[in-house]
Order: C-alpha cells, then sequence, then structure tokens
C-alpha cells in the first residue's frame, strides 16, 4: 500500500503539492500512507486536516483497493485528536464530498475539528 499511496498523485492538486512540499503547511504527521496539517483558514481552535497521499478525488472514488488506506486515515485521525488534546471533551470528523457537499479541494480530505463546543446542525 505505501508505495502506491506515495507515487499516484495529481500534478493540478492542491493537496498533492503540498505532499510533495511544493506547497508549504504547518504539518502536524506524515507517514508513507497519510499526511496531516492545520488548515490555514481553521473553523475551530484546533482544526487538522488529514489526507491519505494517494490522490483521491473524494469518499466516493475510494474501492475495495483502498480499504486499508481508509482504515489508517479515521484510525490516525484518532491519535491525532488524542494528541491534540481533543479526547477528554470531544471533537468531530468531518469529510465533505462533491459541491454540495461543501467540497472545495478534490482531494479525500478528512477534518479533525475540536477545542470548543461544535453546534448542530452545522451551517
Amino acid at each position: 500500500m505505501s508505495n502506491q499511496a506515495s507515487n499516484e498523485q495529481s500534478a493540478d492538486c492542491l493537496f498533492c503539492k503540498i505532499i510533495a512540499g511544493d506547497i508549504p503547511s504547518n504539518k502536524v504527521y506524515s507517514d508513507d500512507d497519510v499526511y496531516a496539517f492545520h488548515d490555514i483558514n481553521p473553523a475551530a481552535p484546533q482544526h487538522v486536516l488529514i489526507i491519505p497521499k494517494k490522490h483521491l478525488t473524494d469518499v466516493r472514488s475510494a474501492n475495495e483497493e483502498d480499504q486499508a488506506l481508509m482504515g489508517k486515515l479515521l484510525l490516525k485521525a484518532n491519535d491525532l485528536a488524542k494528541e491534540l488534546g481533543l479526547d477528554e471533551k470531544g471533537f468531530r470528523y468531518v469529510i465533505n464530498t462533491g459541491e454540495y457537499g461543501g467540497q472545495t479541494v478534490f482531494h479525500l480530505h478528512l477534518h479533525i475539528l475540536g477545542g470548543r463546543a461544535l453546534g448542530w446542525p452545522p451551517g
């Protein structure tokens, strides 16, 4: 999984450029398969994005061969939420999908939001 994930990137994708180091980011975590960084426009006191290094346009584009990668994305998000001190009071994960889902960067990404009470429903 590791080689495949790191070799499948899109040249015109903002997040692929961040993974490649062509665009700077405030990195939180990186390994062979996933990359996490602070959102440049935070919606909460703690707002981290975790993305697969393999370019997947959105959650719908993941398939059976991506099962381990998708599991790793979620489990690493759990680790990061704990490291960010969010596990005691709680946090929210968000995966926006498509235009109506609010997706603006078309590379699958999971938002980790916390550090304050989050209302429901979202805006």
